[in-house]
């Protein structure tokens, strides 16, 4: 597993170990039952709190991405297509919110913004 920690970056560092994570679930970067770093060896490894590194955990737990045996440690959780789904179109509406920001400061229409989602859509089903 590989995570890369910004500290230059405005989003708390437990946001994005949760982020990175995450990302390699949904992607098969990490695999159905495969153990997580122990919280205590991830947060040295990454050179941070413990509390940081439990922290992205829990949330990782709570969103049903991973999944904890106690004196065991945390595994990856069976891939739940509609966790998937949800996690992917909360994504979609974050990139959406920032083309819908970037075509208002453009004075982009409506027409001339669902014209250039179809072509994308177009270029990428090829």
């Amino acid at each position: 597993m590989y995570i890369l920690i910004d500290n230059h970056s405005g989003t708390p560092i437990y946001d994005q170990i949760t982020e990175q994570i995450r990302a390699q679930i949904i992607n098969g970067t990490l695999q159905e039952n495969q153990a997580l770093p122990s919280i205590r060896g991830l947060a040295k490894d990454l050179h941070i709190s413990f509390i940081t590194t439990k922290r992205a955990y829990e949330e990782l737990e709570k969103e049903g991405f991973i999944y904890t045996v106690p004196a065991k440690g945390c595994y990856v959780s069976a891939k739940n297509t509609e966790l998937i789904r949800e996690a992917n179109l909360r994504k979609i509406e974050d990139h959406m919110d920032e083309i819908t920001k970037l075509a208002v400061s453009c004075n982009l229409s409506r027409n001339e913004l669902i014209e250039m989602l179809d072509f994308s859509l177009e270029e990428n089903r090829k």
